[in-house]
């Protein structure tokens, strides 16, 4: 699994969300889940805590039409970024 395949399957999680490639793929689509679980894209004071927004994401992930090994790849890629947004 490739990472442009991750990022085509990423967005197409989302319907009206736009993801540039800026800095490369990788770096866009790790980018774009650390903003997800740490809800950037919604009021401060709304904000749900990572562990709910991780939750979300795995079941927006799981409930797609995406094969299996590919949500697998996207919520290994979650749980990586989630560690990475927890420890800070």
């Amino acid at each position: 699994m490739n990472i442009s395949e991750l990022l085509a399957s990423y967005r197409s999680l989302w319907i009206n969300r736009k993801l540039p490639v800026e800095d490369g793929e990788e770096k866009t689509l790790l980018q774009a889940i650390k903003k997800d679980l740490k809800d950037e894209l919604t009021h401060p004071r709304l904000r749900k805590n990572s562990a709910d927004k991780f939750l979300a994401a795995t079941k927006r992930i799981m409930n797609s039409s995406l094969e299996d090994n590919v949500k697998l790849h996207l919520i290994k890629l979650h749980l990586l970024v989630l560690d990475e947004v927890k420890d800070k």
